[in-house]
């Protein structure tokens, strides 16, 4: 694939990995790309690592397969930096984002070498303080949007796509759609670049 991002997400069975990259899927369709967003797991169970994948293109991909060489990568749990290598095939022109209350500074030892941008968000933080559990999945796609480029649109946009598809997926609980608006905008606000 020459011409489009591709990323890879690494979070636990429960955590909402999947649901955020099909999310995402769902708002770069809105924008006229193609889009894959797919999840890889076994008959894992809650809280067993899981990975799901994005590819994001303005011309079809006929490439159906997991990524090797991410662009980005995500990881939406940090306890997975000891047992998952994260950074393998990441593109050093790319980005690491990482759900991690230390600073991307704090994390650089932990990832083999990687050079490349890292970034991180308190995610938990920002889902309890908004939705009063720990759905850390909405504020890391957040996190993913901002990092330059990755979806092709504003902010503004971006944001009001994600306010549609969460008023589908959660007809009729104000308050969840709310609470993952709140965290979907505070996210933005609060990645660290390293």
């Amino acid at each position: 694939m020459n011409n489009g991002i591709e990323i890879r997400w690494h979070g636990r069975g429960g955590q909402g990995a999947k649901t955020a990259a099909l999310l995402l899927a769902d708002v770069a369709f809105k924008t006229g790309q193609y889009v894959q967003g797919f999840p890889e797991y076994g008959p894992e169970r809650m809280g067993a690592p899981i990975t799901a994948y994005n590819r994001i293109t303005d011309e079809h991909c006929k490439v159906h397969s997991n990524i090797y060489k991410p662009d980005y990568v995500v990881v939406v749990d940090e306890t997975l930096l000891k047992s998952v290598d994260v950074t393998k095939g990441l593109k050093e022109k790319g980005a690491l984002i990482i759900n991690s209350k230390k600073s991307p500074e704090e994390i650089r030892p932990l990832l083999k070498g990687y050079k490349g941008k890292v970034c991180t968000i308190d995610a938990e933080k920002i889902s309890m303080d908004a939705l009063g559990k720990n759905f850390p999945n909405t504020p890391m796609l957040g996190a993913v949007v901002l990092s330059k480029g990755i979806v092709g649109l504003d902010q503004e946009r971006f944001i009001q796509d994600m306010k549609e598809s969460f008023q589908h997926k959660f007809r009729g609980k104000e308050n969840l759609i709310e609470g993952n608006m709140s965290a979907l905008k505070k996210s933005m606000e609060e990645v660290k670049v390293g």
